[in-house]
């Protein structure tokens, strides 16, 4: 059967060069599991694949989309299957690699069929939230849905707008598409995750950090700042970059931020991808037993 391999883990981890050998290994291409590296905008402060790292293996899912394209999961899985379903026609093997963790899931396990939102739907809560702010969403709802209201992340506007916009265009809950019930898929699945004792990885995180300001991340920053109402860019990097660039911090603090935000995100990561016992755990540097695990033919 058809084997599809997950390479996940944390932020700065080293997914992706391992991923990249991996690739030229096995002589496939790269399906990018990062929902922000997707925008061709966001190159510094994602740490998207270089031109040269492009150029040694195909990537798909990576520079694809303008920031004001609306995206989701959903599609994501959908665009996936379709595109499995011709790699594995070449290849018994495919590659997939990210910490985004909802996409990964949703290729991996499915997600509930949750009705696409139309495009008018959709620009009457943007313009709500842009008249009456976030907390008098998230008490709209609390009255419709209190069942997802108790559990949704309440500070992220795309997760209240996105429940509001099913409750509004449907007539029924959010809560009532959440399902939860996995899919089955017609290929096996392989799930590698990659960790590193907390130090190293904190002192990876830290160096990426200083590595993207030294690239031009701020600088990105500035360029992207009439656009900073997008949900793409309500993410660690371009935060603390626009919180300085609004004098709210001086650049130092900023940085330091964006390292501190950035080791906690790791940390969420960690915590999810943990949950699934599917997983097997590697230190990136152990790319022999690794690649064993992924297949006893692809040893070296």
């Amino acid at each position: 059967m058809k084997t599809l391999i997950v390479i996940t883990g944390p932020t700065a981890v080293g997914k992706t060069e391992l991923t990249l050998r991996l690739a030229e290994q096995l002589r496939v291409p790269i399906i990018n599991a990062d929902s922000r590296q997707i925008y061709r905008q966001l190159r510094i402060g994602t740490a998207a694949p270089t031109e040269q790292q492009l150029r040694r293996v195909r990537h798909y899912f990576v520079g694809t989309l303008g920031l004001e394209d609306y995206y989701s999961a959903s599609l994501y899985e959908q665009q996936v299957l379709e595109l499995l379903q011709q790699l594995f026609d070449h290849s018994d093997y495919a590659l997939m690699s990210g910490g985004s963790m909802m996409y990964i899931d949703a290729v991996c396990n499915g997600i509930d069929d949750i009705p696409t939102v139309d495009e008018q739907t959709r620009e009457l809560m943007k313009q709500r939230l842009a008249a009456e702010g976030l907390p008098a969403l998230c008490e709209e709802l609390r009255r419709v849905d209190p069942e997802h209201w108790a559990v949704v992340d309440r500070q992220n506007p795309r997760r209240v707008l996105h429940a509001l916009e099913i409750c509004h265009q449907t007539g029924q809950t959010y809560t009532s598409f959440r399902t939860h019930k996995r899919k089955e898929r017609p290929f096996n699945i392989v799930k590698i995750g990659l960790t590193l004792p907390r130090e190293q990885l904190y002192k990876r995180i830290n160096d990426r950090v200083d590595k993207m300001m030294a690239n031009g991340l701020l600088e990105e920053a500035r360029q992207l700042l009439p656009m900073r109402h997008l949900n793409a860019l309500n993410t660690v990097g371009y935060k603390e970059m626009f919180a300085y660039l609004d004098g709210k911090w001086t650049l130092q603090e900023a940085v330091e931020r964006m390292k501190g935000n950035t080791r906690r995100y790791a940390r969420k990561q960690l915590t999810w991808f943990k949950k699934d016992t599917e997983v097997m755990w590697f230190q990136p540097t152990d790319y022999a037993s690794i690649a064993g695990a992924v297949s006893p033919s692809s040893r070296e």
